[in-house]
């Protein structure tokens, strides 16, 4: 059966051999011996343990960085080297081939773990490099555009950092088969340090062995780790800068008069509509995940809560303007009403003296015996001259009426203390609260995001 198996490969060897070369063209002798009996589906050293795969790469780019779709698309060089003792020749010179004699050769079968989508550039031909040395051994280069995900955290955006990997590893043999390591440790991945990315920076990358467990097997993988930081920057000019200045103008209306309605309402609106417009456009280069809160998220809050509160400031200091005048005319009110009943009482006060006056010079006898208590009918101390009224007894109340006017006296004291003598001291009190809280919310924010 093995001899059967062993004639077919060699017939469709000899076909595709065939098939590559074309009319008028001749192989070598040095391929046509190492082609001799060469069975491409069967790995090096089938029967003498697994075949040893070394790899480095060189990151020629990294195109994009997408937070919405949270992955990265770079461009590769991946360098495989592998030795093949059915290659093995006599000289001192490799052998650098075509790319597309490839097809005769066993290559192996790696991957990419995490890939969305990836492709292999053939402009002008496709961009692979075979090359045999003469104690057997095979590099083979490929240059490849993936796009690999990338899970990210951003609690913290814009002031994030994250980490990414590129894992490769062995799609059908498992590690008794094949053994996948990195050529020369951490220092075989290159091109990063001279990378220039639009937002982030490069702060460390390494590489990492390890195996890939599935229930088919213990399959070889290779992780190469590097860690991207945000630079802040733009967003401190996009975001941060436009929100705090759009605070500060709310503070504007602090100084204006509290008779200038429109102006006020003016500017309250408006920096609230500018900052909802900033909040949306901030948001719309990242994910729709209620799961992130993310800081710059945290800052567009606490950006509006302040415009809105000054907003709120004046619909106060506006109502107890209303409600100072009020009660400034009932006051006026009040106090007429007492001077003109104590004109009154003194007009009253003069008029009886005067009635007594008379009385004493008519003569006793045309005038009928009156009681000593008409004469004190009306006391001097009486300011309307009128008599006194007994007082009526106070009715009798409840238990439950004197909890509810003890509640009620209570709740108007409360009031009576959250009373403003002059509204214009809102706006004096607001000119220094509310920047003293921003820099003190600045403060927290900055130290919890950058230190922690």
């Amino acid at each position: 059966m093995s001899d059967v198996c062993l004639f077919v490969g060699v017939l469709l060897e000899s076909s595709l051999l065939n098939a590559e070369v074309k009319e008028g063209e001749i192989l070598p002798p040095t391929i046509q011996r190492l082609m001799k009996g060469y069975n491409k589906y069967l790995r090096p050293f089938f029967d003498n343990g697994p075949v040893t795969v070394g790899m480095s790469l060189d990151i020629a780019s990294i195109d994009t960085i997408s937070e919405i779709n949270m992955d990265y698309t770079a461009t590769i060089f991946l360098r495989q080297r592998w030795t093949d003792e059915r290659l093995v020749f006599e000289g001192n010179k490799s052998l650098s081939l075509d790319g597309r004699l490839v097809e005769l050769l066993w290559v192996p079968d790696t991957f990419i773990v995490d890939s969305k989508k990836s492709f292999l550039h053939d402009i002008t031909v496709e961009n692979r490099l075979i090359r045999i040395f003469p104690n057997g051994t095979v590099l083979y280069a490929l240059r490849i555009t993936t796009t690999v995900a990338c899970n990210m955290d951003l609690t913290k955006y814009p002031m994030d950092k994250q980490t990414c990997t590129l894992q490769l590893e062995s799609w059908g043999y498992n590690i008794n088969d094949v053994m996948f390591y990195w050529t020369r440790g951490n220092e075989s991945v290159s091109g990063l340090d001279s990378l220039q990315l639009a937002q982030y920076t490069v702060e460390d990358h390494y590489t990492s062995v390890s195996e890939a467990i599935y229930e088919t097997g213990n399959y070889p993988r290779l992780v190469f780790h590097f860690e991207l930081k945000r630079s802040i920057l733009y967003f401190i000019l996009e975001t941060y800068v436009p929100s705090s200045l759009l605070v500060v103008l709310s503070w504007v209306s602090f100084w204006i008069s509290l008779s200038s309605v429109p102006a006020r309402i003016c500017i309250g609106v408006t920096t609230v509509l500018t900052m909802t417009t900033l909040m949306m456009g901030a948001r719309t280069s990242l994910p729709n995940a209620n799961c992130f809160i993310k800081a710059i998220d945290v800052y567009l809050g606490i950006c509006f809560s302040f415009i809105f509160g000054a907003l709120i400031e004046y619909a106060v200091a506006h109502f107890c303007t209303l409600t100072h005048a009020d009660a400034h005319m009932l006051m006026y009110g009040h106090r007429m009403y007492d001077f003109d009943d104590e004109m009154n009482g003194i007009v009253t006060t003069i008029s009886t003296h005067s009635n007594r006056a008379k009385r004493r010079k008519e003569p006793a006898a045309t005038s009928p015996s009156v009681p000593a208590s008409t004469e004190l009918a009306v006391r001097p101390s009486s300011p309307s001259g009128s008599e006194p009224k007994p007082e009526a007894a106070p009715p009798e109340h409840t238990n439950w009426c004197l909890t509810v006017l003890a509640t009620l006296r209570k709740i108007l004291r409360a009031i009576h203390c959250c009373h403003v003598e002059n509204p214009h001291h809102i706006d004096n009190y607001s000119r220094v609260t509310f920047p003293l809280s921003f820099v003190i919310v600045n403060l927290l924010y900055w130290t919890y995001y950058l230190y922690f």
